[in-house]
């Protein structure tokens, strides 16, 4: 299955959620789930994004559909990247 990075910045909103209701931050992994895909790793990080998530999905329109549905919510910014085992890319090459 394709494997996506998902990178994430939380608006003023997202971050009062967060802070308010950290057990969101799972919820949010349960409800991408749903949508077809599967958070395998998940970070917080420091700097640009606030987290950076490592997602399993069966296509490209699995992960269209999951950025529209969370980034309609206002309280998040995504940018998803898809992830090439260094192997295939090197076998394509």
């Amino acid at each position: 299955m394709p494997t996506y990075i998902m990178l994430s910045t939380l608006t003023p909103e997202g971050i009062q959620t967060v802070k308010n209701n950290p057990s969101r931050i799972r919820e949010v992994n349960r409800e991408v789930e749903q949508l077809g895909a599967t958070v395998k790793a998940q970070w917080a990080t420091l700097g640009h994004f606030d987290f950076v998530n490592i997602v399993e999905a069966p296509d490209e329109k699995t992960m269209a559909r999951i950025s529209l549905e969370l980034g309609s919510r206002g309280t998040g910014h995504y940018e998803t990247l898809i992830a090439i085992p260094i192997d295939d890319f090197i076998a394509s090459l």
